[in-house]
């Protein structure tokens, strides 16, 4: 991907966009991976990117997708009026989230938001939020509030005790961090053997400071047959 222009000494750093999609999106079932089903007369994965692009988000630097090999093609066929590179997903999430970030240009102090491919109702204001966080934290996520009690249970089931639920949220993305924070965190994941289900879980891991930002329940992860059928574009 070539780099942008260099912003003014005034201006904040533009973030970049990365979303790993090179996952086969079982749970929902039949041979298309989600991410390229029809959303509305476009494939998920492009709605997704489009919602960043929608008026009052902020302005991007640039994109990258790293999707399945056999959606290359079709990934490099869109156009979205800023650089976009799509690259070979990995194995995990993980590895296709560090294979993205090596196509970045060289600028560490860029911010990058990783976010789920299907993901599409990405909120303006907490990701303005997010993003100004990062002058003050190594990393900022967005959030859902825990509405639920909460029990903790051995592993037969037996409540131990009811936890606070205002100290729990669930994780959303995206999920945003500068590009050097970024590499080394999962350049030392790969060299530990270490693995998680979020990308800030690399930052907590080496005592990086992580800030949650909330963030509505509108900001849905397309999981289940149920969750595409309730959300999609009629």
């Amino acid at each position: 991907m070539s780099s942008p222009s260099s912003p003014a000494s005034t201006e904040p750093l533009r973030p970049y966009l990365v979303i790993p999609a090179g996952g086969r999106g079982l749970r929902m079932g039949g041979g298309l991976p989600k991410q390229f089903r029809d959303w509305g007369g476009r494939p998920l994965l492009r709605a997704t990117v489009e919602a960043f692009l929608a008026p009052g988000m902020p302005p991007l630097a640039g994109i990258v997708l790293a999707v399945p090999e056999a959606h290359l093609e079709e990934a490099r066929s869109w156009s979205f009026g800023i650089p976009c590179a799509v690259t070979p997903g990995g194995d995990t999430r993980q590895a296709s989230v560090w294979a993205a970030l090596l196509t970045l240009p060289d600028q560490p102090m860029a911010p990058v938001m990783i976010h789920d491919a299907v993901r599409p109702f990405p909120p303006a204001t907490p990701l303005w939020e997010a993003l100004d966080a990062l002058n003050q934290y190594d990393g900022v996520l967005l959030g859902e509030p825990s509405t639920d009690t909460l029990k903790r249970v051995d592993a037969e089931g037996r409540v131990l005790r009811t936890e606070p639920r205002e100290e729990f949220f669930r994780a959303q993305t995206p999920q945003i961090a500068r590009l050097g924070t970024w590499l080394h965190a999962f350049h030392a994941a790969d060299e530990a053997g270490f693995s998680a289900t979020d990308d800030v879980a690399l930052l907590e891991r080496l005592g990086l400071a992580v800030k949650l930002i909330p963030s509505p329940g509108s900001n849905l992860k397309l999981t289940t047959p149920e969750d595409w059928e309730r959300t999609r574009p009629r």
